[in-house]
């Protein structure tokens, strides 16, 4: 009825016909009209531009299964002016509530929700996401398909597509309202947002994907299969593209910050220090379609909220914080190599920093050049200065190769990584991964050099799919511009997975069962044919139920060789058989450690106001702290409550603890829950206010089950072994912030934070603050 409609306005208005294109049907070559008219962007699609519009209908259902047509109908209207590209969305919801709240930017995930995936150089490989919730919230991010897989480890072989990353910002503008019929939203994105092709007329990759909360579908325009290596590959076209205009682009952005930080001083006053304004600015030219230049002098890359508490199990691994800085996250997604050879909060304050990035005769180029502060170096005098250079090419249609190259310079010590990788396609459903590496590091006057290799294939078939891999570095692999925390190690995998899928309208969507098999050597050992260090074989077991449910179990069956890296500087001190004294001799631990434990997780759909999910790993597992076997319990949990469409309110919970397998005594137990309230004023306004309370409580640390003496550190301020004696501590961190951000660039942000932890007395109660400050910045977007 609406389709007769349009097309009746458009009659009547003497324009062309509408152009419907049929996802369904297969009619996925788009050709918008060029139309030579501005229009106000405020959510109501009732300009005559519209009634000319190219139509997109024929939504297929992709998640949890493929294949068949879509539940609730959407339909999508496009043109094109000289400067912009416009969407029209309807979006038709007849068996549930829409759900809508005023969200921050890139919080609408909880929310219905539309995504316009714009692949503008049509490679089949990388596209800009822009989303919008049935209010006009936005989120918006940059998909680069790596074939990295999404999840907790125990269901990650679930087939999905590759999410966005959603840390660049985009300007666009949008307008969404809720109708009788379900939501409209209309959107426009300015070509000078865009990198594209410099062809006179051009094609670009395009698909439009559709989020209905109440059931936990997703639907896709094209009708995309998940028996696919590549979802961006089954997109449709816009075709026939003339005469964009960008205009110039050269966009300044001044910041303005302050930070007042406050602590104790020698005599036990308080004292705040700090509180001069201090002034930079960020320049971003568009030297082409394709290529764009930014730089920066005396950036403020000070958060604004301090990251949330990890547990960290494993003593070995390290925590990943995501990139939040404005300056690395444009293009950020070019830096992107398999194995983190690019971390670029490894760059923690610099003076000053340029960077290069788009996309020029077929190959993406990467380019960033940055000088750090003095106070983060290893030695404490020279200023570590980084370069990162990352290239990759285009290989056939779906196919790429790239190479990369890092070098961080402080004074005369030296870390440098090149590599080259490539991501091969073929067969639909088969990928190939490939990476060798080297790196070559100096320090302190010594020089080693280090390889790294990965070889990876996956197959993605609907019902049936296998991943398997080995990736390996040498002890002397370093990697000090990217994220590799534990060099030395070959790491095999090998994970087949079935799935199944119910009929529509069944209490089971969707059924995977995988083994995920993995095993462990350092690397000289295993290039030397010598035995495994640790071994795992997981059973995985994962289900979403009608209307969203997501349900996990598993079983894991692990044997872990001692680490020597960990424990080799500890000591035992031993009572002697005379009882006159007591010796220090090497710790040596246990060769192996045996493990048996079980997972348990759920995920509730997104309902109108609330959410929530909850992870429980229990077992027989390594008792890292005096490396013995142990009972451990991690869990975590989260609610999320919406009480109106301005306020969220969320809560977190994790909790780690370790027993002694041998006694059952404690050896460690650790809580953080967490608290988050946030208020949207406006869509460019916002208060949050975060609370986080973290408790640490230890025994004295012995040599388990074998001759329960004392465990034993190196005191480096005392310079002698000491007890490993207990401690309980306690933290909490508080943080407020009041955020203006009407558009990407244009902010101000205010806000307090501060620390408190337990009294140094262990008579005296209460919690004692140790630090705080106050936080303030400001910063335009100037768009030339």
């Amino acid at each position: 009825m609406l389709r007769s409609l349009v097309v009746g306005l458009a009659l009547g208005a003497g324009t062309d016909p509408v152009a419907v294109y049929n996802g369904r049907s297969g009619n996925l070559d788009v050709r918008p009209p060029r139309v030579e008219a501005e229009v106000e962007v405020d959510g109501a699609l009732d300009e005559a531009a519209w009634t000319g519009a190219a139509l997109l209908t024929g939504f297929s259902q992709f998640s949890p299964a493929d294949g068949v047509p879509a539940v609730d109908s959407t339909e999508v209207l496009i043109w094109y002016s000289p400067t912009a590209i416009h969407f029209g969305i309807r979006a038709y919801e007849a068996h549930g509530a829409v759900h809508a709240t005023l969200a921050d930017r890139d919080r609408i995930g909880s929310d219905d929700h539309i995504q316009i995936l714009l692949s503008t150089f049509n490679d089949g490989r990388q596209a800009t996401v822009f989303a919008v919730n049935p209010l006009g919230v936005q989120s918006d991010g940059a998909l680069v398909e790596t074939g990295a897989v999404r999840g907790n480890g125990f269901n990650n072989a679930v087939v999905r597509r590759e999410a966005a990353d959603l840390s660049p910002d985009y300007v666009f503008d949008s307008k969404g309202r809720l109708t009788d019929y379900g939501y409209e939203i209309e959107v426009r994105i300015p070509f000078k947002s865009l990198r594209y092709q410099s062809a006179a007329e051009q094609s670009w990759g395009i698909n439009v994907t559709r989020r209905v909360q109440h059931s936990g579908y997703e639907d896709s325009w094209t009708p995309a299969r998940r028996a696919s290596a590549s979802f961006l590959a089954q997109s449709g076209r816009l075709v026939g593209l003339t005469d964009l205009r960008r205009g110039l682009v050269l966009d300044f952005t001044p910041s303005l910050t302050s930070r007042t930080t406050g602590e104790r001083n020698g005599a036990g006053a308080w004292e705040y220090s700090g509180g001069g304004p201090e002034v930079g600015g960020t320049v971003r030219w568009g030297i082409s379609n394709n290529l764009s230049l930014n730089g920066t002098a005396n950036p403020d890359f000070s958060q604004v909220e301090s990251d949330a508490g990890q547990l960290i199990f494993d003593p070995r691994d390290e925590q990943f914080l995501q990139e939040k800085r404005p300056f690395f996250l444009d293009g950020i997604e070019q830096f992107t190599t398999p194995n983190n050879l690019v971390y670029t909060r490894r760059v923690v304050q610099p003076s000053a920093a340029v960077k290069l990035t788009g996309k020029t005769f077929g190959t993406d180029l990467a380019l960033l050049s940055a000088v750090d502060d003095r106070e983060v170096s290893l030695g404490g005098d020279d200023r570590p200065i980084y370069n990162i250079l990352r290239l990759q090419r285009d290989v056939g249609s779906n196919s790429r190769v790239g190479v990369i190259y890092t070098d961080r310079i402080e004074g005369g010590d030296y870390n440098r990584v090149a590599g080259a990788d490539a991501r091969l396609l073929f067969g639909g459903v088969n990928t190939v991964q490939l990476q060798l590496a080297g790196s070559r590091t100096r320090r302190l006057g010594a020089t080693t050099t280090g390889p790294l290799w990965q070889a990876l294939f996956a197959h993605n078939g609907r019902t049936f799919g296998i991943r398997a891999s080995i990736n390996a570095s040498d002890e002397d692999f370093r990697a000090r511009s990217g994220f590799f925390p534990r060099p030395g190690l070959v790491h095999l995998t090998f994970r087949p997975r079935v799935a199944l899928y119910g009929n529509e309208g069944a209490m089971v969507e969707s059924f995977t069962f995988d083994v995920n098999l993995n095993g462990r050597w350092r690397y000289r050992e295993f290039v030397e044919g010598a035995g495994i260090l640790d071994e795992q074989l997981h059973f995985n077991l994962n289900t979403t139920l009608r209307g969203g449910w997501q349900l996990t179990g598993a079983l894991l069956l692990e044997t872990f060789g001692y680490p020597f890296e960990i424990y080799g500087g500890h000591r035992v001190e031993v009572t002697r058989p005379d009882g006159t004294g007591a010796d220090t001799v090497a710790f040596v631990g246990r060769p192996r450690i045996i493990n048996r434990d079980y997972v348990l997780s759920f995920q509730t759909p997104e309902f109108e106001h609330l959410s929530g999910n909850a992870f429980l790993l229990w077992g027989n597992d390594e008792n890292f702290y005096e490396w013995s076997p142990g009972r451990i319990i991690i869990a975590n949990g989260g609610i999320t409550w919406r009480p109106t469409d301005k306020l969220r309110l969320e809560g977190t919970y994790a909790l780690q603890q370790v027993r002694r397998r041998s006694d059952g005594s404690l050896v460690d137990v650790q809580h953080i829950p967490r608290a988050k309230l946030e208020y949207q004023l406006s869509r460019p306004i916002f208060l949050r206010l975060v609370g986080e309370y973290a408790t640490d409580r230890q025994d004295d640390l012995r040599d388990d089950t074998r001759t329960e003496g004392p465990l034993l550190v190196f005191d480096s301020e005392a310079g002698d072994f000491v007890r490993a004696a207990g401690f309980r501590r306690s933290t909490f961190r508080s943080d407020v912030l009041f955020s203006y951000q009407p558009g990407p660039g244009t902010v101000l942000f205010a806000g307090y934070g501060s620390t408190l932890l337990d009294p140094d007395d262990p008579f005296r109660s209460g919690m004692r603050r140790v630090a705080d400050g106050f936080f303030f910045k400001m910063s335009y977007l100037f768009q030339m």
